[in-house]
């Protein structure tokens, strides 16, 4: 499948009609009164960000204060093909790889390592980072993941989930792997990490796999770390997932599988704190960005919040999901997410908070703002009911608390239903505030669909459930 990024304005001028075209100069005029506004709720950080960088209200901001330096200069700069790695494409280099870090890892306190990857296609099964270390990949270079599954080992399942994600028991490390790390970036001249997926998918799809799917990349435990001006594609399950991490940047990345393929995730930031996903294109069979915290009685058990996480000028498609979820693994709890200036077109959702009865947790203070969708089904949707368990020890008297959702600025062109918004019944979501909300090209018929949620809306079109008609509150929202 050949993956390119879309130039919007121009695709859409080539074919529109000229009552598109006008509807088009309609939408551009809400979006520069919109764009004026500032969201209610402004992160800040209580570390890792300067005090100017905290406030990401503002569409400039940047996430790089994270790093003293951008890209650090190492002590100690080498080749994989200095320890015999062959980029021929078929040539195993896993031993090479593991063989290679594990002689830069002598150098974390002289300055620390980087480990370049030249022009070609380097095979190799899992591998393991090290603290103050850099993987880079030059121009050309393309990291191939084994078709070998016995080269993606197993191990232990996150305490937060209580089993594979996927099966009962342990799960496959992930291709790119590190754990208990400091300091670590992934970046280059926009080479590629390219799982080669489709193995994995198929045993997915005739349901032959023994294990849970292995991430492209997953760190745990770490701190610090930075994935920038790369491509990666073909996870076999989701892409990047930082899980217990705190000052985590991922930017400037381009994220690529087909469209059908499973739970191919783009950004997964688990339990973590300080994460920022900003300025990337996603393209996948699932959320373009998901926050997560833990999975029923795991997570409630590991109470490991996510916070302070910021998503902002991500664009892209998923045909079967959202373009950022909340959820629904989130018993750990989530609080201060901020999703600003996202693009998202032909998706099956555009904001979803995901949640059900057992999990237990909360959801607290997210602001979505300036967002812009086209052909999006549902723009809007908050939703229950996966009935998505660990195993039969779950607590179905656990329920999750959703509270202060700050929805604004947002437009969306085409979609074929009126936002969805279901709460729990005996815990109902609240204080959900939305202004300057435009849905254009929604047929007469649509209305919005509500249950257990209540709050306030100003300025919203089709006029909102009445849910949300309480206006006492509006002019805060």
């Amino acid at each position: 499948m050949d993956f390119q990024k879309q130039n919007f304005n121009g695709a859409i001028m080539r074919r529109l009609s000229w009552s598109t075209f006008l509807l088009l100069i309609i939408v551009l005029v809400l979006l520069s009164l919109q764009i004026t506004s500032r969201t209610v709720y402004p992160i800040r950080f209580k570390s890792g960000l300067s005090e100017t960088d905290s406030d990401v209200s503002g569409d400039s901001g940047s996430c790089v204060g994270f790093f003293e330096e951008l890209l650090p200069k190492r002590g100690v700069v080498m080749s994989i093909e200095d320890f015999g790695g062959v980029g021929d494409g078929t040539t195993s280099n896993t031993e090479t790889f593991r063989k290679a870090i594990g002689h830069m890892q002598r150098f974390g306190d002289k300055g620390g390592s980087q480990l370049n990857v030249p022009k070609g296609s380097w095979l190799t099964g899992s591998f393991n980072l090290t603290s103050n270390f850099t993987l880079f990949l030059e121009e050309g270079a393309v990291i191939l993941g084994s078709q070998d599954p016995k080269e993606w080992p197993i191990i232990e399942p996150l305490p937060s989930y209580g089993r594979g994600r996927e099966r009962l028991g342990g799960r496959h490390i992930s291709l790119i792997h590190g754990n208990g790390l400091t300091n670590v970036v992934i970046t280059g001249n926009n080479g590629t990490v390219d799982g080669q997926g489709k193995m994995w998918w198929e045993l997915w799809w005739n349901r032959t796999l023994d294990y849970t799917r292995g991430h492209l990349v997953e760190v745990m435990n770490s701190e610090n770390i930075l994935i920038s001006n790369l491509t990666f594609r073909n996870s076999p399950f989701w892409t990047i997932h930082p899980v217990y991490c705190s000052n985590v940047v991922v930017k400037d990345m381009t994220i690529l599988a087909p469209l059908n393929a499973p739970n191919t995730d783009g950004v997964d930031p688990d339990s973590s704190t300080n994460v920022c996903v900003e300025d990337c294109y996603i393209e996948s069979g699932d959320d373009l960005v998901a926050v997560k915290s833990g999975w029923d009685q795991y997570g409630i058990k590991m109470a490991r919040p996510s916070s302070n996480i910021i998503v902002r000028r991500v664009s892209g498609t998923t045909p079967t999901c959202s373009g950022v979820g909340i959820g629904s693994e989130m018993s750990g709890g989530i609080f201060n997410v901020m999703i600003e200036a996202v693009h998202i077109w032909d998706s099956a959702a555009g904001v979803r908070i995901k949640t059900d009865e057992g999990r237990g947790g909360y959801i607290a203070n997210i602001t979505i703002n300036n967002i812009t969708m086209e052909r999006v089904k549902i723009p809007i949707r908050f939703s229950r009911g996966s009935n998505d368990h660990p195993d039969e020890e779950w607590d179905p008297k656990a329920l999750p608390i959703v509270k202060g959702v700050r929805i604004s600025n947002v437009v969306s062109l085409n979609s074929t239903k009126a936002p969805v918004l279901l709460g729990i019944k005996n815990s109902p979501f609240s204080d959900i505030c939305m202004k300057n909300v435009t849905l254009i090209g929604l047929t007469s018929s649509a209305s919005w669909h509500c249950e257990f949620v209540t709050g306030f809306a100003n300025k919203v079109l089709p006029v909102p459930c009445p849910q949300l008609q309480n206006n006492v509150s509006a002019s805060g929202c």
